[in-house]
């Protein structure tokens, strides 16, 4: 298999996994199966969305390619039929974020590399794609976004797509430097998930008295 064919095959993989998240939301908040099959599309198509419109590529890929939508409908359904039988949905959930994060950030930055952009932006394009998915799920759940919490995230996605693109520097092949971009975001965001890694958060501070 060709490098165009993994990046294709790996792209409906992501938007698969990434709607099934979304799904599994929707039966946390005991929907309907077209509330699984809403949040399941807007959760799988969503940071690609972005990125695309951001990057100036109209129509957005799942406009001329309809089956991504297929894909993100038939995720939220069997979801919809199989959630029951997760022994801990959000658990689920969380693993499952953490793989599509993975993905996501590697097939964002290549998109953005193909459409000649500078390198900051490519990675940029990576951690919106990867992120911004589970933001517009978390928002229309009325769940706190997974991208503002406490633990390793968007840092995850940002190291995942900056591995990517070092890889390609030093002259591996595209496949070879997308598993390592790819295994860096996942190895992030799952020591952050296992050992609970965080950055320090903001406390404020009495105000000093004045002399």
């Amino acid at each position: 298999m060709d490098f165009a064919a993994a990046v294709h095959l790996i792209d409906h993989l992501a938007v698969a996994v990434f709607a099934v998240t979304g799904a599994l939301v929707a039966s946390r908040r005991q929907l309907d199966i077209f509330g699984f099959v809403i949040l399941g599309t807007a959760t799988g198509i969503g940071g690609g969305s972005v990125r695309d419109v951001l990057l100036g590529q109209l129509p957005v890929f799942w406009i001329l390619q309809p089956s991504y939508l297929i894909t993100c409908i038939t995720a939220g359904a069997v979801t919809y039929f199989t959630a029951h039988l997760l022994r801990s949905r959000f658990q689920a959930i969380l693993w499952l974020d953490a793989l599509g994060l993975s993905l996501f950030c590697v097939l964002g930055t290549e998109r953005a590399l193909a459409a000649e952009t500078n390198l900051v932006v490519a990675v940029l394009m990576g951690v919106i794609s990867a992120t911004f998915g589970g933001i517009i799920r978390d928002v229309l759940s009325a769940e706190r976004p997974l991208i503002l919490g406490r633990e390793i995230y968007m840092t995850a996605a940002l190291l995942g797509s900056a591995a990517y693109i070092a890889a390609l520097k030093v002259g591996l092949t595209g496949t070879l430097a997308a598993a390592i971009g790819m295994a860096c975001c996942f190895a992030v965001r799952a020591a952050g998930l296992q050992l609970g890694w965080s950055f320090p958060v903001y406390k404020s501070q009495p105000p000093r008295p004045r002399p």
